[in-house]
């Protein structure tokens, strides 16, 4: 890997190190001779580590040496400021966020005036209210540091770089829709296949929260919230649409698969146990359209032209690619384009999962170098 050669250092600081992040940090701990990145700070939410020189780790490994850590996370001003002193002209400094935190995803302008750049799978700067992105545009724009979130979107896969490629070189984007959600993916690949007939869909959330696709509460995977983001991440790098959505996710179109009976349910459990007298409506919705010749899928969907932007049950024919493609928790995102308008640009493959996320999470760290 010639490539990463490079004259330069970069300083790596790495809040959040569960399932994501530890992934990360053994993946980039891995790379290659010459590794150019020094990691100069983990911090979980208990502890931290932090030396300007690079952190060295005992023959337990980082894991243990920050387990055992008694130093507890500062503010991330404070951490802003510690890492705004290696800022340099040979010296490239980057956060990296591995969590879901709101605190953290509203600190990023404040790293990026310090001339941090950020990196992050972190939805919730990129989705939330657009005062708050566009404070992370005017930051980086002003210091120059960059923020890179390609697996805010798809974990893996190239899709935000995808659509800025499209943008960039001037084709004209007309519509993107796809299955954004891997839970969503799964849970629709089983109980509306594209040959038979699958299990009740109660039966499927919860072979599905036993696999680990869901989250804890299925409810927060079945609101559609999380596809919402996504479309939201996307629109705003389209330039017809970046200021469509200023309450971010929450100003998508979006369909709850949750049952109005069960929004209050406090507990997952509770949730999986009161699912199946909901069965029947679910059953009929996949009868209508197998009769149709149809298959359900939660697509996500960004019509430019028209402006929609949707999170929805949808149909499509069994012989659409949503139908035929699909296994397991795949995603699938199709780009409908000036220039690919006879067919469509599809990117495809798993979109979920600790070490493709983290791989992209480091693909982002090395487009630094």
């Amino acid at each position: 890997m010639a490539s990463l050669a490079s004259n330069q250092t970069i300083s790596v600081a790495v809040i959040g190190v569960g399932l994501v992040g530890a992934e990360f940090v053994d993946q980039l701990l891995a790379l290659p001779a010459p590794n150019p990145f020094r990691l100069v700070s983990l911090s979980s939410s208990k502890t931290s580590l932090l030396s300007q020189n690079g952190l060295s780790f005992s023959s337990q490994g980082w894991k243990s040496d920050l387990a055992k850590s008694g130093t507890q996370p500062g503010s991330f001003s404070d951490l802003a400021k510690e890492l705004s002193k290696l800022v340099g002209p040979n010296q490239k400094v980057v956060l990296v966020d591995n969590t879901a935190s709101e605190a953290v995803a509203e600190s990023y302008p404040a790293f990026l005036k310090a001339g941090v750049n950020v990196i992050t799978p972190n939805k919730k700067a990129f989705s939330g209210e657009l005062s708050l992105y566009d404070d992370i545009l005017s930051a980086s724009a002003a210091s120059g540091a960059r923020f890179l979130n390609e697996a805010t979107v798809g974990a893996g896969l190239p899709i935000i770089s995808t659509l800025k490629d499209l943008v960039t070189t001037g084709d004209k984007i007309l519509k993107i829709e796809g299955v954004f959600s891997g839970t969503m993916s799964y849970i629709f690949n089983e109980f509306s296949p594209a040959q038979g007939t699958g299990p009740a869909f109660s039966s499927v959330v919860r072979i599905a929260r036993e696999k680990g696709y869901t989250e804890p509460h299925p409810a927060d995977d079945l609101n559609g919230a999380d596809v919402a983001r996504k479309l939201t991440i996307l629109s705003r790098y389209i330039p017809a649409l970046r200021t469509s959505l200023p309450s971010g996710y929450k100003s998508v179109s979006t369909r709850s698969l949750v049952p109005a009976e069960l929004e209050s349910t406090a507990s997952g459990d509770e949730f999986i146990e009161k699912l199946p007298a909901f069965d029947e409506t679910f059953d009929k919705m996949r009868q209508e359209a197998h009769q149709e010749g149809n298959v359900l899928r939660f697509v996500g969907v960004v019509d430019v032209s028209s402006g929609t932007i949707k999170a929805d049950l949808e149909k499509y024919p069994v012989t659409h690619p949503f139908a035929t493609s699909l296994g397991g928790s795949d995603n699938i995102i199709m780009f409908h384009t000036e220039r690919y308008g006879a067919r469509p640009l599809i990117v495809q493959g798993a979109g979920a999962g600790a070490a493709v996320t983290a791989m992209g999470v480091l693909s982002d760290l090395l487009k630094l170098v």
